[in-house]
């Protein structure tokens, strides 16, 4: 294979699908996992004081319930790289797709909390392993000239799961006259916006049936020939296919295939670019950014807004989710990640500073006073924004793509799994922090988007418009 500054011989850097639609749509499919991802991350927004209320239990056994998702998030992170090693990336979905499935009938029928919390930790096994598949296979089916924008798919389809999910919890919640605990056909609310959710499962199942294994797996199995014709589809009649498959296939028999053993350096435990990749997973997490989306409604409704007004907001706050996320996709391979990274970093910590100061003004009447009730408002829905058009994407198409082809697989699981404990620390301590200080909590958020900065200037590397096999 030629140097990395002249690029593959193959000519994959400059590769265009000869029918770019197809190649649309098989990234979309492998995406539905990030819907799914994003629909079970907020639809408990909408149940929280209905467990709260069901369940009678207090801010530390209702955090716990909440956040053992994460915990099987982080345990199917930690194991989809080595099963879709093993059985493909297809087969990956197929299995995410049948736990959501039962994730969804099982949290929308409980006998009681501690099933509830069971049927939980089953999504987010689920959802731990829609986390590493869909930017793995997102990245080792898109020609490099498109990778980051079709790798934004994924971070697209989470924050359009996001707003789905509030979307039909407000609809529910109408049709409950606002109670999250009022009788729909024998259920209460919160069962249905929990139960819902088997309807995108099961289409994430089928949809899978449809798209291709990803050629990197197929090559891995000695299956050339249908990967040969997999890269044909997505790269372009124009790239040397032959040589296309000797370098994916010289890259892996150069480098064996990734264990958690190829992951580990000599000094620092990990490899320095697992280290990089788990320092991107955690501080996109350490920001807060999910208190905006499993607690909101809560978090309007402690500073006096009422329920039906909460769950309008936080359904504004995901359309301002959407809207940053388009224009990351738009500047992503424009601009390149790290400065999207830079200007999201700067943007969240003004914001969240803005977000701590009004929270430190003492409720009037169980009410922010209208200066900073609106100063509140504005500032959540720009650290929303900031995140979205940064973060939200950038780090995902820096996991799929920025780790060598040996322990790709492997270090994305790790980096995966340290963003679910980063993401399940957050959850589990922001009903106590806020308990304790709601003004001193977002103060450390910001510190945490603050520190950011210098992480990527001095360790982040670009990776825009390079081929998987010129990384590392």
């Amino acid at each position: 294979m030629t140097s990395t500054s002249q690029g593959p011989a193959s000519g994959a850097r400059a590769a265009h699908p000869d029918h770019l639609g197809h190649v649309i749509f098989i990234t979309a499919a492998a995406a539905m996992g990030g819907f799914l991802f994003g629909y079970d991350s907020s639809v408990i927004n909408g149940a929280v004081e209905a467990i709260r209320s069901r369940y009678d239990i207090g801010s530390g056994t209702l955090a716990q319930v909440i956040a053992i998702a994460l915990i099987g998030c982080a345990i199917g992170a930690a194991t989809a790289g080595r099963i879709a090693d093993r059985i493909g990336r297809i087969r990956c979905m197929q299995i995410a797709s049948v736990l959501f499935t039962i994730s969804a009938v099982g949290s929308a029928l409980p006998f009681a909390l501690w099933d509830l919390a069971m049927w939980r930790i089953i999504g987010g096994f689920a959802i731990g392993m829609a986390s590493v598949i869909g930017p793995a296979y997102i990245a080792e089916v898109s020609p490099p000239a498109y990778r980051g924008r079709l790798g934004s798919f994924q971070q697209a389809a989470i924050v359009v799961g996001i707003a789905i999910s509030q979307l039909v919890n407000y609809g529910i919640l109408q049709l409950a006259d606002g109670d999250q605990r009022g009788k729909i056909g024998g259920l209460e609310a919160w069962q249905w916006m929990l139960g819902v959710m088997v309807v995108p499962a099961v289409l994430y199942g089928l949809l899978s049936l449809a798209i291709p294994e990803s050629p990197r797996f197929l090559i891995s199995v000695g299956k050339k020939d249908r990967a040969r014709r997999i890269l044909e589809e997505v790269e372009g009649k124009n790239v040397d296919l032959d040589a296309r498959v000797t370098e994916i296939e010289t890259a892996m028999h150069r480098e064996h295939k990734s264990t958690f053993k190829d992951l580990l350096g000599s000094r620092f435990g990990f490899l320095p670019i697992v280290w990089v990749g788990i320092g991107l997973s955690v501080f996109q997490q350490l920001v807060g950014i999910n208190v905006a989306f499993y607690y909101s409604a809560t978090l309007w409704q402690s500073v006096g807004i009422d329920p039906t007004d909460s769950f309008f907001y936080s359904f504004t706050t995901s359309i301002i989710n959407i809207i940053g996320t388009v224009i990351a996709m738009v500047l992503v391979d424009r601009v390149g990640r790290r400065p999207l990274a830079l200007a999201g970093s700067t943007g969240m910590a003004v914001a969240l500073a803005f977000e701590a100061w009004a929270f430190s003004a003492d409720l009037v009447d169980g009410k922010l006073p209208s200066p900073q009730g609106a100063v509140a408002l504005i500032a959540a829905h720009v650290f929303v924004l900031f995140f979205a058009l940064s973060w939200g994407v950038v780090v995902w198409v820096f996991l799929g793509e920025m780790f060598p082809n040996r322990i790709r697989a492997a270090a994305l699981g790790v980096a995966a799994s340290a963003q679910w404990i980063a993401n399940w620390a957050i959850t589990a301590s922001f009903p106590s922090l806020s308990d304790w200080n709601l003004s001193g909590t977002y103060i450390i958020y910001a510190c945490f988007a603050t520190l950011s900065i210098p992480f990527v200037l001095k360790f982040v590397k670009e990776t825009k418009g390079k081929a998987l096999e010129e990384m590392g």
